[in-house]
């Protein structure tokens, strides 16, 4: 009986193993062969949204600027302990005039971003501490803290003691 328990057990074990890989999915689908379908200076904003969807971001500055993303990641090797590794990393751009027509389209795959600089230079805050809007945010603050100037009161009377 413990060797039929033992073969049932081991037999729902392994049926529930499976194979393949582990694909997370994030954005739009095959956005690489749809991408193709849009042509510049043709293409508007309602064929877009008919292949692609919604765009993942917006933002609008001298014309509209739609991005699309897609993202594939699998787990990946035991010796990594099955972090997530991403194997398919695509952003498209895309710009659009005010007529509502594709004016500007850029594709960026995984390769594609390892090639793009980043700044790594810092700014540096823009007062000192003997500058006039360090003293008035000072100032402020303890206007803040304290309105009414009690703690200023008290301490003068601590003072006189």
């Amino acid at each position: 009986m413990n060797k039929i328990l033992y073969l049932i057990f081991s037999l729902i074990i392994v049926s529930n193993c499976s194979l393949k890989p582990v694909v997370k999915h994030h954005g739009v689908p095959s956005l690489e062969k749809k991408q193709n379908l849009l042509i510049v200076n043709k293409t508007n904003k309602n064929d877009i949204i008919k292949s692609l969807g919604n765009p993942s971001t917006k933002s609008k500055f001298d014309n509209d600027v739609w991005i699309y993303i897609e993202r594939k990641q699998t787990q990946s090797k035991l010796k990594y302990l099955g972090k997530m590794k991403i194997f398919k990393n695509d952003v498209l751009v895309l710009e659009i005039d005010d007529y509502g027509v594709l004016k500007n389209k850029i594709f960026y795959n995984k390769e594609d971003m390892k090639n793009i600089k980043i700044a790594e230079s810092t700014t540096q805050s823009g007062f000192k501490k003997n500058s006039f809007i360090y003293e008035f945010m000072s100032s402020m603050r303890q206007k803040i803290d304290d309105p009414l100037g009690k703690r200023a009161e008290k301490r003068k009377q601590i003072m006189k003691r």
